[in-house]
């Protein structure tokens, strides 16, 4: 199952630019202990600010209005009581352009951009905070396995083998006991083994956690394929019964700790290479002109990757502006200019790591 999330960011990202307002509204739709939301007198506010910048009777002033009109509805008769995230693009004049995303995973805050084109920095950022993958909980008479993406649950399996019955033996018999215990113990993990090997080729899993008690993860460890060995990060302490959300926030934390070293690792590559003078370039000019010649093959962006003008020959419009300053110009040229050439794009979370080459670097495919 490829990256659906991932899929829809691409298809944003392809979006053509247009003079129209194309606003991008992130909301936190997560319910209080009263079960009301906290995002109507937000978007009440805003909508009403952004609607006065506009000149009256313009082509911006009207589709604008008819957005707002249509957000509005969604709001009120689409949005599901599950949702903890929402994310809403649109433009009314550009062939009626509407896309929603309801994520299980929360948004930190409410967010609104008016701009040329769909804004998708937070996007991108929850798509990489709460990536997909497989957990293995495991004991040596049962085993749960999970495949967990944009925090929750997207299938589950489980695998139970029969319990082998204890009794008080001695001499040969006890060695006998013992050996037939074993036996049962390492055709259960081959059949949990087997399913996991199914789940993650389905699925399309790239990484993959381990938890179990002590006697059950050595023999997992032992029997496990190639394949599936790539794809294990990390081997966790926990109850076969841990509650299906206690699972999840702690393998969760396990794939973060993960993503950062995968970062780091990254950064430092990148800057070697730039260093030896190989296929790299860092710096906000260096990478744009790369990626304007489809020289690109990876862009590690930092997340605190400040405003940028690019020069770009467009003509600046008086009402883009947006509502926080997490969501930049530089982020969303990158995004396409990468989309259109084929290049990926990876955030990189500690901004530590970027901050003395401007923020931003990219590995090349060639250079001229």
């Amino acid at each position: 199952m490829p990256n659906l999330l991932a899929d829809q960011i691409d298809v944003l990202a392809a979006f053509t630019p247009t003079e129209l307002p194309v606003i991008s509204l992130y909301l936190n739709t997560q319910s209080d202990d009263h079960g009301r939301d906290h995002f109507a007198s937000f978007i009440r506010k805003e909508f009403h600010t952004r609607a006065k910048t506009f000149a009256p009777q313009s082509p911006a002033r009207a589709s604008f209005a008819l957005d707002v009109i249509r957000i509005e509805k969604y709001l009120a008769t689409e949005l599901r009581s599950s949702t903890n995230g929402l994310a809403l693009f649109a433009c009314a004049g550009a062939e009626n352009f509407f896309e929603a995303v309801q994520l299980n995973a929360p948004l930190e805050h409410h967010e609104i951009y008016v701009d040329h084109r769909p804004h998708l920095y937070t996007l991108s950022l929850v798509n990489k905070q709460f990536p997909r993958y497989a957990a293995v909980l495991a004991d040596t008479n049962s085993a749960r396995l999970f495949v967990f993406g944009l925090s929750t649950t997207i299938s589950e399996d489980l695998v139970e083998s029969p319990k082998t019955s204890r009794t008080q033996m001695g001499g040969w018999a006890q060695a006998r006991y013992q050996r037939h215990m074993q036996n049962d113990h390492e055709q259960h993990v081959k059949e949990v083994l087997e399913v996991l090997d199914r789940v993650v080729r389905k699925e399309e899993i790239e990484y993959i956690v381990f938890a179990g008690d002590q006697v059950v993860i050595p023999l997992l460890e032992k029997q496990l394929s190639p394949f599936l060995a790539a794809k294990v990060i990390d081997v966790l302490r926990l109850d076969i019964h841990a509650p299906e959300r206690q699972v999840l926030e702690t393998t969760l934390a396990a794939m973060r700790r993960q993503d950062a070293k995968d970062d780091a690792e990254m950064v430092e590559r990148l800057i070697g290479d730039y260093r030896s003078g190989g296929l790299a370039v860092v710096g906000v000019a260096d990478v744009l002109a790369a990626l304007s010649k489809g020289q690109v093959e990876e862009v590690l962006l930092s997340a605190s990757l400040k405003q940028f003008q690019a020069d770009d020959g467009e003509q600046s419009v008086p009402w883009v502006e947006s509502a926080t300053p997490s969501g930049d110009a530089t982020y969303e040229t990158i995004m396409a200019q990468a989309q259109q050439t084929g290049a990926q794009c990876r955030l990189i979370e500690d901004a530590a790591l970027l901050a003395d080459v401007g923020g931003i670097g990219a590995t090349l495919r060639y250079r001229e």
